[in-house]
């Protein structure tokens, strides 16, 4: 998270939705030897209270979750490298404009029993977005070998106690300026989802 409190206006409602839209961050666990990380897909509650995930039972968080655990997951959104020259005034240097939430809580197992319905929530979320193709549903897999596949994870749930959010969009520059900025990343971002950075940059949303 940047320092610079400028950034953190965004309430925990639209970190909140930018979260539940993303659906996709890194899980921190802190371990005996340092920093234990993961990408996950997650489903978050409409009300943002808790967040399901799923893991293989390999991974060292899951073989870590004998307690629950504080953990932290860290959600990116577009970003890009903003050079001085964009702002066409003198005297800037370069940085890096951004958008990422930060989602703390306490992470636990939950029953084996609950895999598959947790496995339907994510993908029915995941495959709603790409229609009009007929969504993929967990239901065609032959029975045994999704039970086979489904003894392979654990589903976990994430109890939400703290949301921070990041939206690093030159909002500390005068607004000619930051829209000459947008410009620059719209046509020659360096980085992810460049046009929805530069369209946040703009504020038109």
């Amino acid at each position: 998270m940047h320092p610079n409190q400028v950034y953190h206006t965004a309430d925990a409602q639209r970190n909140l939705d930018f979260a539940r839209k993303r659906a996709f961050g890194v899980l921190a666990v802190s371990g005996e030897e340092g920093p234990v990380i993961s990408h996950i897909p997650f489903v978050l509650s409409e009300a943002g209270e808790t967040l399901d995930l799923h893991l293989v039972r390999s991974n060292p968080i899951a073989r870590m979750l004998t307690t629950p655990l504080k953990v932290r997951i860290a959600i990116s959104g577009g970003d890009s490298y903003i050079s001085p020259d964009w702002y066409e005034v003198d005297d800037q240097v370069p940085t890096w404009n951004y958008v990422a939430v930060h989602l703390t809580g306490i992470l636990e197992l939950r029953p084996q029993e609950e895999i598959r319905e947790l496995l339907d929530r994510q993908t029915s979320f995941f495959e709603e977005q790409l229609r009009p193709k007929e969504p993929w549903r967990v239901a065609k897999m032959t029975p045994d070998v999704l039970d086979a596949m489904m003894q392979q994870i654990v589903p976990c749930r994430m109890q939400v106690t703290g949301v921070d959010g990041t939206w690093k969009l030159s909002q500390n520059k005068p607004d000619p300026v930051r829209m000459r900025a947008a410009d620059g990343v719209a046509a020659y971002g360096l980085g992810t989802d460049i046009h929805t950075l530069a369209e946040l940059m703009r504020g038109a949303i």
